[in-house]
């Protein structure tokens, strides 16, 4: 995506958002200019330390459910014996929507940071852990006997065939998990804390009729989606390279 077409789209819906403001003329919808006054305001205050807060609960929970699941899905798709075993137990829970278990995370683990990383590590696990194993089960086997028939050993098809194999696919399920995370980030963090942006909103802005500040604190968990949604991105030009090349070859 050219930095051109996202500075183009970000003004036409500030511009979109003016609009709908000037139309309306309501406080519940308030200006782009009086939300950004605020967000400047607000971030020296205690925004800035919720907006770090959030980030590294939902930082640490794709960490940990990237770091387990490409390898996991790897074993599992190389593994025709593993794969038997636990497929049964992933078609259960894969399609079981884990935000129900949210009450039962804070009567085990607490209201703190390990609850809100845990059910977030548990809704992106499963997506990256099926993508990369079938990803890994569907390479062609000519491809394997050939890198065999080299001399490669275990190790070598890990580095060289499945692994550059998956790591488009890994990084496209997390990619598309982020939104997911950060919905979920914003529903733990919205009763039982005193941190993060989820509180920030509901609490500290939304629960007392602050609605500029409530917007600014929108406009902050949307920056956090998006950084991260650009690191995923930037991670995948790094880590793939090849993608990006083929495509501007054709």
């Amino acid at each position: 995506m050219r930095r051109r077409d996202l500075l183009l789209a970000s003004l036409l819906l500030l511009l979109t958002w003016q609009l709908l403001a000037s139309l309306l003329r309501s406080e519940v919808l308030p200006a782009p200019i009086a939300v950004a006054r605020v967000l400047v305001r607000e971030v020296p205050r205690g925004l800035g330390r919720h907006f770090l807060i959030s980030g590294w609960r939902v930082i640490a929970s794709i960490t940990m459910a990237t770091l387990l699941a490409v390898p996991a899905g790897l074993v599992l798709g190389q593994s025709r014996r593993f794969n038997q075993l636990f497929a049964p137990i992933i078609y259960i829970l894969y399609p079981i929507p884990k935000i129900v278990f949210l009450p039962i995370i804070l009567l085990f683990l607490g209201i703190g940071d390990t609850s809100k990383i845990f059910i977030i590590f548990l809704i992106l696990f499963f997506p990256i852990l099926v993508v990369v194993r079938d990803q890994a089960a569907g390479l062609r086997p000519e491809l394997i006997y050939s890198v065999r028939s080299l001399g490669a050993g275990r190790r070598a098809l890990f580095r060289f065939v499945y692994l550059p194999a998956t790591v488009p696919a890994a990084l496209t399920a997390l990619r598309v998990s982020i939104g997911t995370a950060i919905a979920v980030l914003f529903f733990a963090e919205s009763f039982a804390t005193t941190s993060g942006l989820g509180y920030y909103i509901i609490v500290e802005s939304w629960g007392r009729l602050a609605y500029p500040e409530m917007y600014a604190g929108v406009l902050a968990m949307s920056a956090l989606g998006l950084l991260l949604y650009f690191a995923a991105d930037r991670l995948e030009r790094r880590l793939a390279p090849w993608m990006f090349t083929r495509d501007a070859t054709g």
